[in-house]
């Protein structure tokens, strides 16, 4: 028998690292792409690329199809991303009707072994300060805060009722933030590390991150496909780091100034909410919203054991990450350079 991946979100920065480090094991890896999408230049030569959306079933049987004797493994790291807190449809249909299709397939093909769902720490209720978060049985979109941490916390729950209702294998895995190189969409967190380099990020703000190195998380998700128990979840978490941490590390790589104010959180939320009166009032989006002061605030200390235990994932040392990626902002010209 022989195996082929197929990886939704593959021209995403978790997506597509997923794939080329299945490329590198020698893996046969069929990827599903927005119709389009500028970013699938990104994802290896060798992989199959179909295109399609999550919204739309039909879209997914080419997929899902595969020749006889060929058995597959769904990674589902596909999912609409926002810092923005509010109720969207969009987001809704895309993160949980599409992880809803991705499993109605998955029962439907019997060739196909195994669903890995990328979901998120966002998803787990958050704990008391001085608590680390653990792994939960159930997922109440009620317990958390943000539209996107709902839907995650939706589809998380709709994989697990396919587990325990229709016998569907499948297991989840929660990253936490994500770092490292050849994040080609530039994200949040790749543009903050920008603006601190290119010097146009005269003051941060107190409060903490959790960051994974995306290779890690890559690592993580493939581990998943063959050591993930059904119905079982397991965080992909690193250790806490400041945002003053973080500048510093950044300033001893690159040799560039380290943010050198930061605002107390009490103020930013001030700010926040004076910023988003006054976007609402312009129809700009907001220089800081208060769902982002939270993400600073919450407790952001994951315990990643069992993941460490099971999946034998690995974290490396943020000052790694931070290198690798310098070098390739260098590389694609992102950072002024000395």
């Amino acid at each position: 028998m022989s195996r082929k991946y197929l990886v939704t979100g593959a021209a995403g920065f978790l997506g597509s690292t997923v794939c080329r480090q299945l490329v590198e094991e020698g893996a046969d890896v069929r990827a599903f792409v927005l119709p389009n999408d500028p970013a699938a230049k990104y994802i290896p030569e060798s992989v199959e690329v179909v295109e399609g959306d999550l919204c739309d079933k039909k879209s997914l049987e080419p997929f899902f199809a595969v020749e006889d004797g060929v058995h597959t493994v769904v990674l589902h790291v596909a999912s609409m991303v926002t810092t923005n807190a509010d109720y969207s449809k969009k987001l809704v249909d895309v993160n949980v009707g599409g992880t809803k299709n991705i499993i109605a397939k998955c029962l439907e093909h019997k060739e196909c072994d195994k669903l890995v769902y990328v979901s998120s720490t966002g998803a787990i209720p958050e704990a008391p300060k001085g608590r680390k978060i653990h792994e939960v049985k159930k997922f109440d979109p009620d317990q958390v805060v943000g539209w996107y941490s709902r839907t995650k916390a939706m589809a998380t729950q709709a994989v697990l009722d396919a587990v325990t209702e229709k016998g569907l294998n499948a297991c989840v895995v929660h990253p936490s933030g994500i770092l490292g190189p050849n994040d080609f969409s530039i994200s949040e967190t790749t543009g903050t590390i920008i603006r601190i380099i290119n010097g146009d990020m005269p003051m941060g703000m107190e409060g903490s991150f959790n960051l994974c190195d995306v290779r890690d998380l890559a690592d993580g998700v493939i581990a998943a496909a063959d050591k993930g128990v059904a119905g079982e979840c397991y965080i992909l978490g690193n250790e806490e780091v400041t945002m003053r941490q973080l500048s510093d590390m950044i300033a001893s790589e690159t040799g560039c100034t380290p943010i050198k104010h930061f605002l107390p959180l009490p103020v930013a939320k001030g700010i926040a909410k004076i910023a988003e009166k006054t976007a609402s009032l312009s129809g700009k989006k907001p220089v800081m919203t208060s769902f982002a002061v939270y993400n600073l605030e919450r407790n952001n200390t994951f315990d990643y054991s069992k993941a460490k235990k099971v999946l034998g994932y690995h974290t490396r040392p943020y000052t790694e990450t931070i290198r690798d990626e310098v070098q390739w902002l260098q590389q694609e010209g992102k950072i002024k350079t000395a």
